[in-house]
């Protein structure tokens, strides 16, 4: 799904043609509230600003969007490029943004369970027992949940395309009123009503005017979307259930795929909806959704006044942005000053390197990899060749058919690197008619390429990841018979095409398997770092489940997404870091529930500094090409709830080290309270749970603080050690940490030095700017402080 841009306060103009100049929604960003001033008093003030651009008061007034007065101090509105213009010369303006609906996109059960959170929640007189009493994971994970209180309390707002509020995971049973400190509201609308909340949902409100100012009014039938919080896609009830949705005993995909107890990580919290996200008009609904920041900026801003503890943000820029341009970099950091934890996807542009979004220091970056569920069925030529393969399709073959390869049934014109892809109408009917297709992943939408051979009559489809994929394989809810392979396996298939006279094949029906080892996996679409706005910020942060997860879905959409499919599903399968951002918001409400004093930064320490690196087979986790994943995929590694409750140690980085930090990237004069001061300290020195060091040069020396949380043991002795990458030597002053009470903080210094021989080069011979990695500890008798680093030599 696509979003669009956020960004500070700019000024926001569709895409009008003028008598003079055309005129574009913009976004006006002041930073923080100077003084304590009325809400009518802030837009008045926000219309001061548009009076001195325009020719006329009223040209002003009509031409403002949103005035954001909570929190974020900024207008959006309809401006020329020389309105905007003159606007940014002023100096109190630290930003214009040109919104834009290509900035920004959505990156869009079992997976709980595979992180050791499997819960026994009461509901009413219904108990729900793992049946793995014995295992000591387990028992942990539920002694974790009664200790968080299944998250109530805390309150998760979602910034998403909506809800749908008659889906099950959305019930209030059972649960108490409203939190006192709640102050949103429930906003109607078509098809939305205030009975739509309730003590589940507690909040929703929707956003649209930048979407109507660049589409034009809004139109139900035409825009295919409700004028409510009410979800048209899917996305939104998926992201929203995976955080905080109840327990929902027997929930499948497709008729029985993936059944099991569909629950959010949180499933007691109460959820805020913030409905920024809307369905594209007049397009096939594959990729879905378009976000302008003007709305998503609205949204932040209202969440943070509304009192939610947490914001969850499956969406991003398809391109990376400096923290001045990025609107929710800059939303993110007003409510990390109210401490409000910000969760946000890393992005689906994998595996290249340097394409993360959301890479803000100040806001939680969550990756994408697999959990131990597959969904296997199987795939047999007529050379007795046999292979597992992942399918959630409900269609199935009887017998064998005639097996072809796209490349050599499509259609003349069709360009020569696109034959095999089975793009629409691009396949020849008479070749295909009866016949299995073997696909290749690539251009066009996997979905797609199912519809493609069913119309042209296939009856079966071979779906064969590129290089690039690896051995990730998507189950998708395609329209024929569908195995998905790996490219070592589309590599025999096309030899048995090419050596055969009459190529056949027989695909078999999946089922669901579960402890599918090695897992987790990273996964090929989640984005890579390093960062390229900031390389001394090392991102992602972590990683979740993000493939096949099954979560609530919208009663106004198909699985497949395509208004072609008539199907209607309660729950769906969906893959993306989309769907791992709310695996960790629905962590991050836990964590809040039990440790309510702790800093945004706080949480984001814990998760990182006890995630894993191993696998289940005690492996380090693998990325897509068969080798061990770098931090540029994983982060610190895959996030580990339970481990989180007690990580020993914290970096903890307080609201003015985020405006500190600010200095060293240019990212100023946001808070009148603080001043950069004469001599800017670098950015590997924020306080961080990682270390990047881009161009090391001989030696560099780092700055960290840590601070004792241990859960009741206020005198501890952390001992350092260290993984140095290659070439590269990593120490410790001091390498002793003792501490005699709990809240108190050390400091210490990462020495890292470039070893190099006699002749005076690098030991391993690494190339200029080629990143290399390692990782250092802090050990005590109960806990293992890890942290990643990333170095690249000049």
């Amino acid at each position: 799904m696509k979003l669009t841009s956020l960004v500070p306060l700019l000024f926001i103009v569709p895409l009008l043609a003028s008598c003079s100049e055309q005129k574009q929604v913009y976004i006006v960003y002041f930073g923080e509230h100077k003084g304590d001033k009325a809400l009518h008093e802030i837009e008045e003030h926000h219309h001061s600003y548009l009076q001195s651009v325009k020719e006329s008061e009223e040209e002003a007034k009509l031409s403002l969007l949103y005035s954001y007065k909570h929190s974020i101090n900024g207008f959006a509105a309809e401006l020329t490029p020389d309105e905007a213009s003159k606007l940014e010369k002023l100096e109190e303006v630290i930003s214009v943004i040109e919104s834009h609906p290509r900035k920004y996109e959505t990156h869009t059960t079992r997976s709980w369970e595979f992180v050791g959170l499997e819960e026994e929640e009461t509901d009413g007189d219904e108990v729900q027992r793992h049946k793995n009493d014995a295992d000591d994971r387990f028992r942990v994970g539920r002694k974790f949940l009664k200790q968080a209180k299944h998250g109530d309390g805390i309150i998760v707002g979602v910034l998403d395309s909506g809800v749908w509020p008659e889906s099950k995971s959305f019930s209030d049973k059972g649960m108490g009123p409203v939190p006192e400190s709640w102050k949103g509201i429930c906003q109607t609308g078509i098809a939305f009503n205030s009975s739509h909340c309730n003590r589940k949902i507690i909040g929703a409100r929707y956003y649209v005017k930048g979407y109507e100012k660049y589409y034009g009014a809004f139109n139900v039938t035409a825009n295919r979307d409700f004028l409510s919080p009410r979800d048209p896609d899917g996305h939104g009830s998926h992201t929203a259930s995976t955080a905080v949705g109840r327990r929902v005993i027997g929930a499948s995909a497709l008729g029985g795929f993936a059944m099991g107890s569909a629950s959010g990580g949180a499933p007691l919290a109460r959820l805020a909806v913030y409905k920024a996200c809307w369905a594209k008009p007049n397009q096939e609904k594959v990729d879905g959704n378009v976000c302008l920041q003007e709305d998503m900026l609205a949204a932040i801003d209202d969440a943070i006044a509304d009192g939610v503890h947490v914001i969850s943000v499956s969406i991003g820029t398809t391109d990376p942005l400096p923290y001045s341009q990025d609107g929710i970099a800059i939303g993110a950091l007003h409510a990390v000053k109210r401490n409000i934890v910000v969760a946000a996807s890393a992005g689906n542009s994998g595996p290249k390197p340097g394409t993360l979004s959301n890479p803000a220091p100040w806001i939680i970056t969550v990756g994408a990899s697999t959990l131990d569920r597959a969904f296997v069925g199987g795939l047999v030529l007529g050379n007795g060749y046999t292979v597992k393969t992942e399918s959630i399709t409900a269609f199935k073959m009887e017998k064998f058919a005639p097996l072809v390869y796209a490349a050599n049934v499509s259609v003349p014109g069709i360009a020569l690197n696109n034959t095999s892809q089975c793009l629409p109408n691009s396949l020849k009917p008479e070749l295909v008619n009866g016949k299995v297709v073997l696909c290749l992943r690539g251009a066009g939408s996997r979905i797609g390429k199912g519809m493609e051979v069913k119309r042209a009559g296939g009856v079966g489809m071979i779906l064969g990841n590129s290089l690039a994929n690896g051995n990730e394989i998507p189950s998708d809810s395609h329209f024929v018979a569908t195995a998905a392979v790996t490219p070592t396996v589309v590599e025999k298939i096309i030899d048995y095409i090419k050596t055969d006279k009459t190529p056949i094949a027989f695909i078999k029906a999946g089922t669901t398997v579960y402890k599918n080892q090695p897992a987790p996996l990273m996964t090929g679409f989640s984005s890579r770092g390093p960062n390229v706005v900031d390389p001394n910020i090392l991102k992602p942060d972590i990683t979740a489940p993000g493939l096949n997860i099954l979560a609530a879905w919208s009663g106004a959409d198909s699985p497949s997404k395509l208004w072609v499919d008539q199907r209607v599903a309660d729950y769906n399968i969906y893959t993306g870091t989309s769907m791992s951002c709310p695996h960790v918001s629905g962590a991050i409400a836990l964590l809040k529930a039990i440790h309510p004093k702790w800093s945004s930064a706080a949480i984001r320490s814990a998760l990182m500094t006890t995630a894993w690196m191993t696998n289940d087979e005690k492996k380090l986790i693998q990325d897509t090409n068969g080798l061990p994943a770098n931090p540029f995929a994983l982060g610190s590694g895959h996030f580990r709830p339970t481990k989180a409750a007690d990580p020993g140690l914290v970096y903890d980085a307080s609201y003015r080290a985020y405006l500190l930090y600010g200095c060293s990237v240019g990212f100023t004069n946001i808070d009148p309270t603080f001043k950069c001061p004469t001599k800017v300290p670098p950015g590997y020195n924020l306080n961080y749970p990682s270390i990047a060091i881009p161009n090391l040069n001989k030696t560099v020396t780092v700055k960290r603080t840590v601070t004792n949380v241990g859960n009741g043991n206020s005198t501890s002795t952390y001992i350092f050690s260290a993984q140095s990458p290659v070439g590269v030597s990593v120490k410790a002053k001091p390498s002793v940490l003792s501490f005699n009470r709990i809240g108190q903080k050390k400091r210490f210094k990462i020495v890292v030095t470039v070893r190099k021989d006699k002749s005076h080069k690098t030991m391993n011979g690494t190339e200029k700017g080629q990143y290399l990695f390692g990782w250092f500890s802090w050990t005590d008798k109960y806990h293992v402080v890890k942290s990643p680093i990333a170095v690249s030599l000049a």
